[in-house]
């Protein structure tokens, strides 16, 4: 599956009609009859119910074939915090708390379910307590790792990582989110049974979203955490060269503030001014915050997916993404409908800023095609693929 990071989007979408379509080529009418008799019952155990998730949880829960239960290690995230939505009836929080490993958050969770009954236990998170006790516990049962890619390690973090995802290779496949992330996690576990499914969500606000690029300058948007791993200091350094060379362009900030006051710091006094900062939002905002801009820029250190760029896609602009950025890896063509650019340098950043700024019918061009890529990218379509996969495991 996909195992080409340069191919052309087309190729890479050939690719994973192929996926998809290898996953159910060997079943048979009986096979079918019998799924339409007898449900799957499935529970995926979560970190936290981030609204993309719950997108696509709710488009399988619709499913006829899908009997499903959500359980999700923790209310709210620290450094995302979206407004508490009502669970649904498939939905449960376990109960506990989590402290810190290094830069990620270990979860400690008791009245852990009982799945013996299900047949297949999705897990997300091998470095949590909870994770790791469910890994070891469910060594009988089909169960699957669903993950972004993970983040390169050096010295004892890189053994520590080891030693943590060595009971992913008891699992009876990995569910990786993006050609990035399959590939990694292939290299890996050699030995699993490997599907990519890139995050879904629901993106019809963006898809509907009417933008007027001609009452304003160039707009371009970043929407995130500011934070180093973002590559907000990297952006704004960028943004800094080519307002100093005259161009009437605008930054627009969205996102927690967290490190931005240190990194404004790195600007101009010219530059600050052309930046707007506007906080965090709800998803719910966040169509018209994409809507007033006319070039999406994510230039993250790292990012095992980066939903804001499905959001970008179905808004219909150009996406500058860095090459550390797993949705841009998979979905951002240089020429087509984007740019990628290397992690971490400026210059490369500013070269790409520069050439849509000075090409606004180039950036309306891409915006355009970026659109028709996000038209496959529905929670429904997400659903189905998960369908395909524990169709596939069903007839081992």
């Amino acid at each position: 599956m996909c195992s080409n990071e340069g191919a052309p989007i087309n190729e890479r979408e050939k690719c994973h009609a192929r996926a998809n379509a290898n996953l159910v080529d060997c079943l048979t009418s009986s096979n079918r009859q019998s799924r339409m008799q007898r449900k799957h019952k499935v529970a995926f155990v979560t970190i936290v119910p981030s609204p993309y998730q719950r997108d696509l949880f709710g488009a399988l829960a619709a499913r006829e074939e899908i009997d499903l239960s959500v359980f999700y290690l923790e209310s709210a995230a620290p450094d995302s915090p979206w407004p508490e939505k009502q669970l649904r009836a498939f939905e449960r929080i376990l109960p506990g708390f989590w402290f810190n490993l290094g830069n990620v958050r270990a979860h400690v969770n008791w009245l852990i379910p009982d799945l013996s009954d299900s047949d297949f236990v999705v897990l997300s998170s091998f470095t949590s307590v909870t994770g790791q006790v469910l890994m070891r516990r469910l060594r009988s049962q089909q169960w699957l790792f669903w993950g972004e890619r993970m983040r390169q390690q050096t010295g004892a973090k890189r053994l520590i990582q080891q030693q943590l995802a060595s009971p992913i290779a008891g699992a009876a496949g990995i569910v990786a989110i993006g050609g990035a992330a399959e590939r990694d996690y292939r290299s890996r576990f050699p030995n699993l049974r490997h599907f990519c499914i890139p995050y879904h969500c629901d993106l019809a606000p963006f898809l509907a979203t009417r933008r007027d690029a001609d009452a304003r300058p160039l707009t371009f948007l970043f929407c995130g955490q500011m934070i180093e791993r973002k590559g907000v200091d990297v952006l704004l350094l960028a943004f800094d060269r080519l307002v100093a060379t005259g161009m009437d362009a605008r930054l627009l900030l969205v996102g927690r503030e967290a490190e931005l006051p240190k990194f404004m710091n790195l600007v101009s006094p010219a530059t600050r001014l052309k930046v707007d900062y506007e906080g965090f939002q709800a998803p719910e905002c966040l169509p018209a915050y994409f809507a007033r801009s006319d070039v999406f820029v994510l230039p993250s250190r790292h990012d095992g997916w980066g939903v804001v760029v499905n959001q970008a896609l179905a808004t219909g602009i150009p996406i500058i993404t860095s090459d550390a950025v797993g949705a841009g890896l998979d979905y951002v063509e240089n020429g087509i409908n984007g740019v990628k650019v290397r992690a971490g340098d400026v210059d490369e950043l500013y070269g790409a800023l520069q050439t849509l700024a000075q090409n606004p019918d180039l950036a309306r061009t891409w915006g355009m095609r970026s659109r028709e890529i996000a038209r496959a990218l529905t929670p429904e379509a997400g659903a189905n693929k998960w369908v395909r996969v524990f169709e596939t495991l069903a007839i081992r």
